[in-house]
């Protein structure tokens, strides 16, 4: 697939005339896709595409096209061909834009992801085997993704990376369930099956009867999923700096020095996770780890060119809408294991959803809980708690409220498929909250 790239790079090169330039930004898959239901397969199938973004500029002037390519190269030429020819059309109706940055220094990279993965089949049977006599429903989604980013100045990036992410719920009744997720380069066999056996664990809790509690103040345990759900509400707008320079921001607050968070909360953005190319579509290298957040402080953003130019910055390859795709979180000392102990009385969160702003101004959160949601008392679960709404700043719960990270993290890769199959992700531990805001 990488000489094939490097032959489209080329085609398209051979198409400009005097001072145009060209950029390409190349996006494929082979993908197997398993989806279950009642513990058996429902839907097996496989996924292998290509698509190819073509930018033509000439000066401060530039127009972008993208289409599926057939694999063949005599074939794709006329596609190609074709396309340039359209753009090239385009350009003289089109005003300059006082904002385009494009890479000029070429710097060319290969970055191929090691991986351990068995065969598709393997993995389906040891989820099969798992499954036993629960009502287990899920998506096995696993193959290689191939990124590539070329331009007419000579630069050449490649991405390659092979990862599977299981996304499964084992279901009690009705809307009672306990969704879990394995994810990674690698597929061990063991971790999956404790990962399986805690969400039978699970399962058996759910059986009890479900309690309310009324609404208030609770201590709470967040899963990395839940903290999830959370830290990407910041990613929401929040870490870009065209946000922050137009107070749009739901962090400004911490920008302009009237709130912090914990001093444990370390966010950055961390290619060496390899969730993400090392390198975005316009051609400009991320650097191994921008720092965000040190020490409960906003410390950086995410740059786009754009944004870069604009500002008279300098850019650190952010995307066009300047969201950290491989969000990292530094870990802290609470054992998994003492989760529980430490939680003593209070909520165990597995799962948040239909998360929105209720006051941005002050990164204030709204959501549901989902799924296996747990009544602990005393450091013992008791009874699965029906479905409660929080609302509550991030600048409470990551702030003066947070009491303890986790000492383990989870992989949380993105498992969206529209369209195709999408790279980034984070890596994050649980938090330990002394005090979470539940409204009803």
């Amino acid at each position: 697939m990488h000489s094939h790239f490097l032959s489209l790079a080329d085609l398209v090169q051979q198409q400009l005339q005097g001072t145009e330039i060209s950029t390409i930004w190349f996006s494929a898959e082979s993908s197997d896709f398993v989806r279950f239901n009642h513990s058996a397969i429902r839907q097996p199938g496989h996924v292998l595409q290509q698509t190819l973004r073509i930018q033509l500029i000439q000066g401060q002037t530039h127009a972008a096209s993208s289409f599926n390519l057939s694999g063949d190269l005599q074939d794709d030429h006329q596609a190609i061909s074709h396309a340039v020819q359209n753009l090239r059309a385009q350009l003289p109706d089109l005003p300059a834009d006082p904002h385009l940055l494009i890479a000029n220094t070429v710097h060319s990279s290969t970055q191929i992801l090691p991986s351990a993965l068995p065969p598709v089949e393997d993995m389906v049977a040891q989820i099969l085997a798992a499954t036993g006599d629960v009502d287990m429903v899920g998506l096995l989604t696993t193959g290689t993704l191939y990124r590539g980013f070329a331009n007419s100045l000579g630069q050449r990036n490649w991405y390659e990376s092979n990862n599977v992410n299981f996304d499964w719920s084992l279901f009690h009744a009705a809307d009672k369930a306990v969704k879990s997720n394995y994810a990674g380069f690698s597929w061990d066999k063991a971790a999956f099956l404790a990962a399986f056996e805690d969400a039978r664990k699970k399962l058996a809790l759910l059986a009890r009867p479900p309690v309310t509690v009324p609404a208030g103040n609770y201590r709470v345990y967040l899963s990395p999923t839940a903290l999830n759900e959370l830290v990407m509400m910041l990613n929401w707008g929040g870490l870009s700096e065209k946000a922050l320079r137009t107070k749009y921001s739901s962090l400004r607050r911490l920008q302009s020095g009237e709130a912090s968070l914990h001093v444990m909360v370390d966010i950055s953005e961390d290619s060496r996770t390899g969730l993400e190319p090392g390198f975005q579509a316009q051609g400009f290298i991320k650097p191994e780890v921008t720092p965000l957040i040190q020490a409960g402080k906003l410390t950086g953003s995410m740059i786009s060119p754009r944004s870069a130019k604009e500002f008279g910055l300098t850019g650190n390859g952010a995307g066009e809408d300047e969201s950290a795709q491989s969000l990292a979180m530094r870990a802290g000392q609470l054992a998994r294991a003492d989760v529980l102990k430490e939680l003593g009385t209070g909520i165990y969160v597995a799962n948040l959803w239909y998360l929105n702003f209720s006051d941005r101004a002050t990164c204030r959160i709204t959501g549901m809980t989902r799924f296996a949601t747990f009544w602990v008392e005393n450091g013992e679960i008791k009874a699965p708690l029906n479905v409660m709404r929080f609302d509550d700043s991030l600048f409470k719960i990551l702030g003066d409220n947070l009491l303890a990270l986790t000492q383990e993290t989870e992989v949380i890769m993105d498992d969206r498929s529209y369209g195709e199959r999408h790279t980034g992700g984070a890596v994050l531990p649980g938090a330990l909250v002394k005090e979470m805001r539940f409204v009803l």
